[in-house]
């Protein structure tokens, strides 16, 4: 398999500590966004949409990082990162897309960009958006995992899901971007945990190869 993502994209982070999880082998291809490099024509041959992460398992092509995380969790399904019962793999989806799909859209590099590139804004008023975003969506977040008290050491339960996956990148950009997190203590104490772990400690950006 071949993996193509830029060692600071969250979506690549998700799908990298999947494979670390699976024990799965992959040959590691950097694209750097922040040098454009999704524009190159070389990535345009694969990726129609230039975004990461894009997975190659021979001649198939999955792109997406929860589609992917989907794939490889079908394809080797131990140890399962969807376990439980119906209503559990709902309840585990449906954390993962309150953080990938209402917090990471709007705080993209994308979207970054064109705030202040198109709509004129500072890098004050950049950072004031990206904050309250993940500072408003990580609280619905904490809300989730106290309410439902299906959270042990990991988002559910005791072993890690594709809930912590997600999880952990989310809590790496807020730290990256000065968040205040004092208000999301499980939170905190579930990515905690994870960090101790190989497959997610030895996966974060700074241990990426094109780390910088």
């Amino acid at each position: 398999m071949e993996l193509y993502n830029y060692f600071r994209s969250s979506a690549s982070y998700r799908v990298r500590i999947a494979m670390a999880i699976k024990g799965l082998d992959y040959d590691y291809h950097s694209v750097h966004l922040a040098k454009n490099e999704q524009f190159n024509e070389s990535y345009a041959a694969v990726s129609a949409s230039r975004l990461v992460p894009l997975l190659k398992d021979g001649d198939a092509i999955v792109t997406q990082s929860m589609a992917i995380i989907e794939y490889l969790d079908e394809l080797h399904p131990e140890p399962s990162l969807l376990p439980g019962d119906a209503l559990s793999r709902a309840y585990i989806r449906a954390l993962a897309q309150d953080m990938a799909c209402e917090i990471h859209p709007l705080n993209n590099l994308r979207v970054l960009r064109y705030l202040v590139k198109d709509l004129g804004l500072s890098e004050d008023d950049k950072t004031r958006w990206y904050q309250h975003w993940v500072e408003s969506g990580l609280s619905v977040v904490e809300h989730r995992l106290t309410a439902e008290r299906r959270a042990g050491r990991f988002c559910f339960g005791d072993s890690p899901t594709l809930a912590d996956c997600v999880l952990v990148p989310q809590v790496f950009n807020a730290q990256r971007f000065n968040c205040r997190l004092d208000h999301v203590p499980t939170v905190m104490r579930i990515h905690a945990h994870c960090m101790t772990l190989d497959a997610f400690s030895k996966t974060q950006p700074s241990a990426c190869p094109d780390a910088e």
